[in-house]
């Protein structure tokens, strides 16, 4: 709860909500101060039992033993007895030691189905091995194409999709929220497997390309970029770990990010936070745009890379995605139409089916979905 509230605490205070939060804290504090109350309780209790069975034990062996010692005619001697209290003290040694440590093997056990929990998640199984020096050109197609999350019970998030993206051209998806837009995306980079179809990269299936040939010429733009806690230099580099540092510069320079980049502090040696909170959101959706110039991909993914950007940001951003997208196979997502309007063909997207396709002034003379879609965005 503490992490969980310190990662959302904007979001806290964006809704007043500090009062709830803190009497939430304060009752499961309780609880944790209650439980752990009882918990070294038992753990103190326990070794003291243990010690009073260990000592009874001992008279009684000795005891018993005295008795059959003076009563036996030799049958039973000193040394009997002292062997015979050694062998019971070795046999309650470990339940002693088991006693002194029992709060710590119930720790022990949650924290170790909290380990075998992850340890048994499926490992992504990568079985090509033909392809694996293979220099892809970027003609991808989908061929009756059908996937569900959980087809059992949603049915198909996309279904009997078929469509093909020559090297070189741009294809956009647009349509409402659960379309299937991302998930054409996820397929694409071998994050899912289809349920149906095929998906083809220079006619080859992506079944049969190694996930690491496939995903390392590929590059990523999404709408919430990520950074890790690094220099600038080194945020940026992530898409190609051996780029030079005059090479990560030309990728900021044309990502429009090199202005900006020389105005902080220590500039690309500037250290940035994990949410990258020293800079704007059009400013990490900047790097991002220079990570991915960086990796040189022969395909590109772009998820709503400008939605959350406001409109002057928006044009540096789509210039520098156009420089970007030069001659590569690029896929994007968009919600505002204009982005999508130098695309090769608009695929429009409509409960997990294609609906209508082509560039922007075929769709306009349809006066279809795409249309009405445009018309809406202008009012």
């Amino acid at each position: 709860m503490i992490e969980e509230t310190i990662s959302g605490q904007r979001i806290v205070k964006a809704f007043s909500q500090e009062e709830r939060v803190m009497e939430e804290f304060a009752q499961k504090s309780d609880r944790l101060r209650r439980t752990g109350f009882w918990a070294m309780t038992y753990s103190g209790f326990i070794p003291k039992v243990m010690n009073f069975l260990n000592n009874a034990a001992f008279a009684i062996v000795a005891g018993v033993g005295g008795l059959l010692a003076l009563n036996s005619d030799g049958l039973v001697t000193i040394g009997t007895i002292v062997i015979f209290s050694e062998y019971a003290r070795q046999f309650t040694r470990p339940l002693n030691d088991l006693s002194n440590q029992f709060n710590t093997v119930l720790s022990a056990i949650a924290g170790a189905e909290r380990v075998f929990g992850i340890m048994d998640e499926p490992i992504e199984k990568d079985d090509a091995k033909e392809h694996a020096d293979k220099v892809l050109k970027g003609d991808v197609e989908f061929r009756n194409v059908s996937f569900g999350y959980a087809v059992e019970t949603d049915g198909y998030t996309i279904d009997d999709v078929s469509f093909q993206v020559k090297p070189g051209e741009t294809a956009a998806f647009v349509g409402a929220t659960g379309a299937g837009k991302t998930t054409i995306m996820q397929l694409l980079a071998r994050f899912y497997e289809t349920n149906k179809g095929d998906i083809l990269i220079d006619g080859i299936p992506i079944k049969d390309l190694p996930r690491q040939t496939l995903r390392s010429q590929m590059a990523f733009v999404l709408q919430d970029p990520f950074l890790f806690e690094a220099t600038v230099m080194e945020n940026i580099r992530y898409g190609r770990l051996d780029a030079t540092d005059e090479e990560v510069i030309e990728a900021a320079k044309q990502a429009n990010a090199h202005s900006f980049i020389s105005r902080l502090e220590d500039g690309y040696n500037t250290v940035l936070t994990a949410d990258g909170g020293e800079i704007s959101q059009g400013q990490k959706q900047l790097l991002s745009i220079a990570r991915a110039l960086v990796a040189d991909p022969v395909l590109l993914l772009l998820d709503e890379a400008t939605s959350s950007i406001d409109t002057v940001t928006e044009l540096q951003i789509q210039e520098a995605l156009e420089r970007l997208m030069e001659g590569r196979t690029s896929f994007v997502i968009a919600h505002r139409l204009n982005t999508v309007r130098k695309a090769d063909t608009v695929y429009v997207m409509g409960q997990g089916k294609l609906i209508e396709s082509g560039n922007q002034d075929e769709l306009i003379e349809k006066q279809g979905v795409y249309y009405t879609m445009l018309m809406d965005s202008k009012i």
